[in-house]
């Protein structure tokens, strides 16, 4: 059994077709596949002893899935907010990773490294995500916590970079991954 949380906890949600395949998801509607419910499965398991009183989650479908497993053991209704979405992925959404980094090597570098100035052609940049990002983390630590956050890897990214820590580029925030978010 862990120990009781404080604060804000965020998880990824479990593996996706394109996550496997190295394709970019975007905002698509793109479900788990049987290792992501596993995934799903196994961060439930792992959230018990926290103690959470609220579940908030995006509303894509890879990560209400997620939040709906872990819901049923928790016992708690997960609540959606979409300023928690993935990035919006413009003219990448569909594509594989190999693909991008062919055709467009220095724009995947910079997404890779996570800069604050990239933007997904015909999609949204790193920046303005972050701003919606931010505005939902700051309204859900106004609320009762300790609260987990099911949502996206970039997602969580920004969330850690805000509090003033960052992910290296070849860090990894994996499939059902449960990351304490730091404190301000």
């Amino acid at each position: 059994m862990s120990e009781a949380a404080s604060g804000v906890y965020m998880a990824r949600h479990g593996q996706t077709p394109y996550n496997a395949e190295g394709r970019f998801q975007g905002q698509g509607a793109v479900p788990l596949n049987d290792t992501g419910r596993a995934q799903a499965l196994e961060l439930a398991q792992r959230t018990d002893g926290y103690g959470f009183v609220r579940l908030w989650c995006s509303p894509l479908r890879r990560a209400r899935e997620t939040a709906d497993i872990v819901a049923a053991r928790l016992g708690l209704e997960p609540r959606e907010d979409p300023r928690l979405m993935e990035t919006e992925t413009g003219e990448w959404t569909d594509r594989s990773f190999a693909e991008i980094s062919s055709v467009a090597p220095d724009a995947f570098a910079a997404f890779v490294a996570g800069e604050a100035d990239f933007a997904f052609p015909g999609g949204e940049s790193f920046a303005e995500q972050s701003v919606r990002v931010a505005a939902a983390l700051e309204d859900i630590e106004r609320t009762e916590l300790p609260a987990l956050v099911v949502c996206h890897r970039q997602v969580i990214r920004l969330a850690i970079r805000q509090r003033g820590q960052a992910l290296s580029a070849n860090e990894h925030v994996d499939n059902g991954a449960l990351i304490a978010l730091p404190s301000r």
